[in-house]
This record gives C-alpha cells, sequence and structure tokens, in this order.
C-alpha cells in the first residue's frame, strides 16, 4: 500500500472518537440511576471511565508504537504472551467485540428514530444502516475514511452545540451535584462498579486506532497521539453531556430508559425541535456503526494472514479492503440486531472485551522487562501509575460484574472457551499437514 493510500492522523483521531462517541454516552444513563440517584456519583462515574480510559490510551500508546501492525490485542497480545491469547482476544472480537457494539449502535438509533417516527420499524432501520455502511467500508478505504472523517466532526459540533444550549436551560426541577456522605456511599457500592459497565462499554473505542496500525501513516508517532488525544477529547465531551441530562431532566424521568437524548433534547428544546434535535443525534450514531464496521474487519484480516484455516478472511480487494470480513461482521451485526436484548448484549460485551484489555495493559511489564531490544519513540508518561491505575479499576470491575452479573459473564466466559477450542483444533490441523 502506498504512503497516499494510508491513512492520516485526522482519521485515525476522527476514528477514536466516532468509536466512543455512540450509543453508550446516549443509552447507560438510564440504567445507571436505577440504583445512584447522586448527581455527584454519577458525575464520578464519568470521570473514572475516562480516567481509565486515558490511562488504557497512554499504555497501549507504547506497546502500539512496539508493535506497529494492525489487529489491536490479537496483534499484541500474541507477542506479549504467546499465539494462543492473541487468537482468542481475536476470536472475540471477530464473533462479538465489534459486531455487537454495531448491533447495540445500530439499535439505538433504531429506537431513537422510532420514538420521534413511530411508524417506522427500528429493526428494519437498523439492518438498513449496517447494509449501507458494509457496502461503504467494502469498497475503498480513501471513500471510507472521508464518510468518517465526515460523520465525525458533524457529530462533535452538533455534540458541542447541544451542550451549548443546555447550559442556558433554567429546569423547572432542583438539581444538586455537591457531594455528600450518601454520594460516596453510592461510589464505593456494588451498584457503582455495575454502572462503570455501562461508562465502559461507553468510553470503549479509545483503543480503535490499535486495529488499523498497519493502516496508519507513521504508526509509531500518529498511533499514540490519537489514542490520547481522541480520548482526551471524549473525556470532555462525556462529561459536560452527562451534566446537561441531568441538569435539564429529573431523575425519575430518566430511570430505565433508553433514549436519554430524546427526553434531554425534548426539555431544552421543547417537544417540536426537541424531535428534530433528537433525530440528529440518532443520525450521529451513524458514525459509531461507521467507525466499527471499519475497524473491526482489520482484526479478522490480520487472523487471516496468520492463520490458514482462517484464511478467507485475509481476502482484499484492488482497494487493499478487506471486504470479506467486513461482510462476515456486519451479518454477525444484523443478526445480534433481530436477536438481542439491549442491556444484556451491552453486559456480556463489556465483560468479554475487558477481560482482554486487562491483558493488555499488563503486557506493559511484560514489553519493558522481556523486549528491551525495542526502542519506541513514545513512552508512557508517568510510568509505573497509569498501567497500575488502569488495572486495579479493570479488576474492580470485572469482579463485580461476575458477582452481579453472573449469566453475562459466564456467556462471555463460554465464548473465551469455544475460541479455544477453535484454536486446539486449528493447531491439531498444522500438526498433521506438517
Amino acid at each position: 500500500m502506498t504512503n497516499t493510500q494510508k491513512i492520516g492522523f485526522a482519521t485515525a483521531i476522527s476514528l477514536v472518537i466516532a468509536n466512543m462517541i455512540g450509543t453508550g454516552v446516549f443509552t447507560s444513563l438510564g440504567f445507571q440511576v436505577l440504583d445512584i440517584e447522586s448527581g455527584f456519583a454519577i458525575m464520578m462515574l464519568w470521570i473514572v471511565g475516562g480516567i481509565l480510559s486515558l490511562c488504557g490510551a497512554l499504555t497501549y500508546g507504547e506497546i502500539g508504537s512496539a508493535f506497529p501492525q494492525s489487529g489491536g490485542e490479537y496483534n499484541y497480545l500474541s507477542k506479549l504472551y504467546h499465539p494462543s491469547v492473541g487468537f482468542l482476544s481475536g476470536w472475540v472480537s471477530v464473533t462479538v467485540g465489534f459486531a455487537a457494539p454495531v448491533a447495540a449502535a445500530s439499535t439505538a438509533l433504531g429506537l431513537y428514530v422510532n420514538k420521534i417516527y413511530g411508524s417506522v420499524n427500528p429493526q428494519i432501520l437498523a439492518v438498513s444502516v449496517i447494509l449501507l455502511l458494509t457496502i461503504v467500508h467494502s469498497i475503498n478505504l480513501k471513500l471510507g475514511s472521508a464518510v468518517q472523517r465526515a460523520f465525525t466532526l458533524i457529530k462533535v459540533v452538533i455534540i458541542v452545540m447541544f451542550v451549548g444550549f443546555g447550559l442556558f436551560h433554567h429546569p423547572e426541577h432542583s438539581v444538586s451535584f455537591s457531594p455528600t456522605s450518601e454520594s460516596f456511599s453510592q461510589m464505593m457500592s456494588s451498584a457503582f462498579a455495575v454502572s462503570l459497565v455501562f461508562v465502559t462499554y461507553a468510553y470503549s473505542g479509545w483503543n480503535a486506532a490499535a486495529y488499523i496500525a498497519g493502516d496508519l501513516r507513521e504508526p509509531q508517532k500518529n498511533l499514540p497521539k490519537a489514542l490520547i488525544w481522541g480520548t482526551l477529547i471524549v473525556m470532555v465531551i462525556y462529561t459536560a453531556l452527562n451534566f446537561i441530562f441531568l441538569y435539564s431532566v429529573p431523575i425519575n424521568e430518566l430511570k430505565g430508559v433508553v433514549e436519554v437524548g430524546y427526553l434531554s433534547a425534548n426539555k431544552i428544546f421543547g417537544s417540536d425541535l426537541g424531535r428534530f434535535m433528537s433525530l440528529v443525534i440518532a443520525l450521529l450514531l451513524v458514525s459509531t456503526v461507521s467507525a466499527m464496521i471499519l475497524a473491526g474487519p482489520r482484526v479478522m484480516h490480520a487472523m487471516g494472514n496468520d492463520i490458514p484455516q482462517l484464511k478467507i478472511f485475509s481476502t482484499s480487494n484492488k482497494n487493499n479492503v478487506p471486504y470479506v470480513a467486513v461482510i462476515f461482521q456486519s451479518v454477525i451485526s444484523i443478526v445480534l440486531v433481530l436477536t438481542s436484548s439491549f442491556e444484556s448484549l451491552i453486559t456480556y460485551v463489556g465483560f468479554t472485551l475487558n477481560l482482554f484489555t486487562f491483558l493488555t495493559v499488563f503486557g506493559i511489564f511484560i514489553l519493558r522487562a522481556k523486549h528491551k531490544e525495542i526502542k519506541t519513540e513514545y513512552k508512557t508518561p508517568l510510568y509505573p501509575i497509569p498501567p497500575i491505575l488502569f488495572l486495579l479499576i479493570s479488576g474492580w470491575i470485572l469482579f463485580f460484574i461476575f458477582k452481579n452479573k453472573t449469566m453475562e459473564s459466564l456467556f462471555g466466559l463460554g465464548t473465551v472457551a469455544f475460541g479455544f477450542l477453535v484454536y486446539w483444533i486449528s493447531e491439531k490441523y498444522k500438526q498433521n499437514d506438517n
């Protein structure tokens, strides 16, 4: 691939932002306030989630600079631990890691539009969006990159406008963001840890640029920059956006509601303009779906290059787009749209993906201990504080997810176990061929 066909820093950072700003921030607050009613505790949820993601991005920057190939965790864990660990990570990414968030984002889009126009079938709309973006990203990397940059820019501008108008809104209800003894006790509860599942899901995507490192110009320099700056921008946006949601809508009205942005827009702009703004928010989710359809198949492509049994996923067209992997991921997404519930989907994916980001961040200690010959342009600032902080918070989240959402967690572990079976069979085939 020539340098002109490679992805630049602007597309890389837009990919990070687009992957992160999507379903979670517009849908998860309604589940969080079911058990946490303190405005201060809710805001701390999003700040802790942002710090966690930033610590991850700071650490991934060094690992990605050391191994600047596409594939994300599949690439990193294969080199830092063992090919089997990398395969399991890739297996999760291939089966649900990207397909499920694509399904969740497109489902949320359908629900938002259905709330405004009741005649629109949310599932049909969700499937249609996936199909359209699959076609775009199966044809040409340059076209897909241009679509991605445009949607992301529009998304950020509209969210900033939404926050700006929200600050001038005068709510009819009283709202407090001051810390109290009750808010601190809620922050130490299992409900806070489980709510962090939704928050970490909303922040998931901070590592998106790692999946396309092989397609980046100057990946050793641009990958860390895209990860860190993309995460910082989103952290500010998320904190401001959730402040506006809580400021504009009473907590009792938010409880259990998926379409949080719709409620907030109605309060800020009135019913007519609120409907229009809700439609705009729904369209912003197109950017999220697009980003994951662009990034996810690069993992399958990397696995197809390494594993003979998955060689079909390495198939690319004349524009170097892994179109078979793109189509395969979208087929899984469509099946999930038609069969899965929104909340269980997020919990299941959140637990499974957190397992492998935990292992990847821990891998920086292995990188520095066993791969001293690798000299990187980027080093994790304040090392070892960011990886240790990430591991402590992430481990705490995993423990409480398993404790409180055991069934979804077991499904996640079952997916990993089945992946290990697939790896074992593929290794047996290799041995027999030799």
